[in-house]
Formats: C-alpha cells, sequence, structure tokens
C-alpha cells in the first residue's frame, strides 16, 4: 500500500482491484465454470440456462455494488463477460461430454477451487483495509501532533514578540 501526494492511498496487493480485469477474474471464470455445470446437471435448458446465468453474474455485482466493493465499470462488466465466456464452453462443449457421476465429481473439485481462492482473496482484501484503516489513523494522530507543534512554536513566538 502507498500514499500518494493526494493523500489518497493505493493497494499494491497483488488482490487490489484492476481497471478491467485482476486476480478476481480468476474467481468470476471459476464461478462460470461451476454455473455451466450446475445448469447442465440440473437440465434447465440451453436457453434459460443462459439467461439465469447472466441474471446470476449481473445479481453478483450489483450485490458487490451494494456492499461498496469498489470497482471501476470496466471491471464490473468485465466480470460478467468473464463468467459467461467460461459458462458458454462449460455448458455447451465440457458437460455434454461427462458422465453424470464425473459431472458431479468435476462440479465439486471446480467449486471447491473457487471458493478456496475466493476466501483467501476476501482474506486478505479485509488485510488490506484494516492496514488501511490503521495507516489512516496513524497519518491522523502525526497531522494533529504536527499541529499542536506548530501552534506551541507559534504561541512561543507570539510571547517573546510581545514581551
Amino acid at each position: 500500500m502507498k500514499l500518494t501526494r493526494e493523500g489518497i492511498f493505493v493497494r499494491t496487493d497483488i488482490w487490489r482491484e484492476g481497471k478491467w480485469i485482476d486476480l478476481w477474474s480468476v474467481v468470476h471464470f471459476l464461478s462460470g465454470i461451476s454455473l455451466g455445470l450446475g445448469t447442465y446437471f440440473f437440465k434447465f435448458g440451453t436457453q434459460s440456462s443462459f439467461v439465469i446465468v447472466f441474471l446470476l453474474l449481473v445479481a453478483y455485482e450489483m450485490w458487490e455494488a451494494m456492499v461498496q466493493i469498489e470497482e471501476t465499470p470496466q471491471n464490473r462488466f468485465m466480470d460478467v463477460v468473464i463468467g459467461m465466456t467460461s459458462f458458454t464452453p462449460t455448458f455447451l462443449f465440457l458437460a455434454p461430454e461427462l458422465t453424470r457421476p464425473h459431472l458431479v465429481l468435476v462440479f465439486g473439485l471446480v467449486l471447491t477451487g473457487n471458493t478456496v481462492f475466493a476466501t483467501f482473496g476476501w482474506l486478505e482484501s479485509r488485510k488490506a483495509q484494516e492496514l488501511e484503516k490503521k495507516l489512516r489513523a496513524d497519518i491522523a494522530l502525526r497531522r494533529a501532533q504536527f499541529a499542536a507543534v506548530r501552534a506551541r512554536r507559534r504561541a512561543r513566538r507570539k510571547a517573546g514578540l510581545e514581551s
């Protein structure tokens, strides 16, 4: 994490949000695969599956906005595109080639990997937020101390001039 001249904290960790894509894109990619396997397993049909998955991906981005996860509009758009991009070949080409037991196994493995990856990312993002909060508090304290020292010096100078 670094502080710009304008007083803005910029995250430098690998989980920071990117303008177009970032490490979270892997989570959205795996989510698309999971959704492709899941909708194929439940036999929703092609059109229904595409609509359901698209709405789920958009709803997730809306939820992120509601809980104030800061992302650029381009990143939100790309999250949906990446999810749909991994969903499409999974649903149309991979899932039909798998037997039901293999479909369940692959779904479980992908979903587990996705969950683990997302959990690590979430924990690291929380750490970054806590570090930012701590740095902001430290800077505020130092500014207050600096202002107090400056006020004492002014008072001494003023007292010296008035004497």
